[in-house]
């Protein structure tokens, strides 16, 4: 019976440390798609930028 009991306490351990670090890593995923996008908006804004520039520089050119 004895080893029952520790069975069942060392399963009640894993679960709640289990839980808390999920939380964790869920976080820090959320932290990297946040990460990501600033990236992505950060690119769009270079390439959209770069398209204006070449764009006034052509319009410049034809005159």
């Amino acid at each position: 019976m004895s080893t029952e009991s520790l069975n069942r306490t060392s399963d009640v351990v894993k679960d709640p440390s289990l839980v808390i670090n999920t939380r964790v890593n869920v976080d820090v995923l959320k932290q990297r798609i946040i990460d990501q996008k600033k990236k992505d908006k950060f690119k769009r804004t270079i390439i959209f930028s770069t398209l204006c520039v070449s764009l006034g520089a052509l319009t410049l050119l034809a005159n």
